[in-house]
């Protein structure tokens, strides 16, 4: 007996093998790209401790390069890399902003409670 809620959705793409090797090609190039950035920060972030001086410039570092790979895949698996400039524009830059703004918050209170904490012999 042969199930009728099951569709092929491979039978209905609707192109060529020579567009299918491009889309995949794009997926392998999207995974290398995440890939590398992810490598780099666990590879820094085993390299460099939390005493060390540089722990402050390292943390920034990574807050940016996930703020890259956040872009990267917004702009990749929402296809908004195929919008114009302008559209894209409009919605990463108030996302960015907002991010950002979060970021700000966290540490301002992370020092404030951390301020407090060492003041109060905590």
């Amino acid at each position: 007996m042969e199930r009728d809620d099951i569709y092929e959705y491979s039978l209905d793409t609707h192109h060529s093998e020579e567009v299918g090797k491009k889309i995949r090609r794009k997926i392998w190039v999207v995974t290398a790209i995440l890939t590398v950035i992810t490598g780099i920060e666990v590879a820094i972030g085993g390299m460099v401790h939390q005493d060390n001086p540089y722990w402050y410039i390292v943390k920034w570092l990574f807050i940016g390069l996930t703020l890259l790979k956040a872009g990267y895949i917004v702009l990749t698996f929402m296809h908004l890399g195929d919008e114009r400039k302008v559209l894209r524009y409009v919605i990463l830059v108030p996302y960015f902003i907002f991010i950002i703004y979060l970021i700000f918050i966290a540490l301002t209170e992370g020092n404030a409670v951390h301020s407090t904490w060492t003041n109060y012999g905590g």
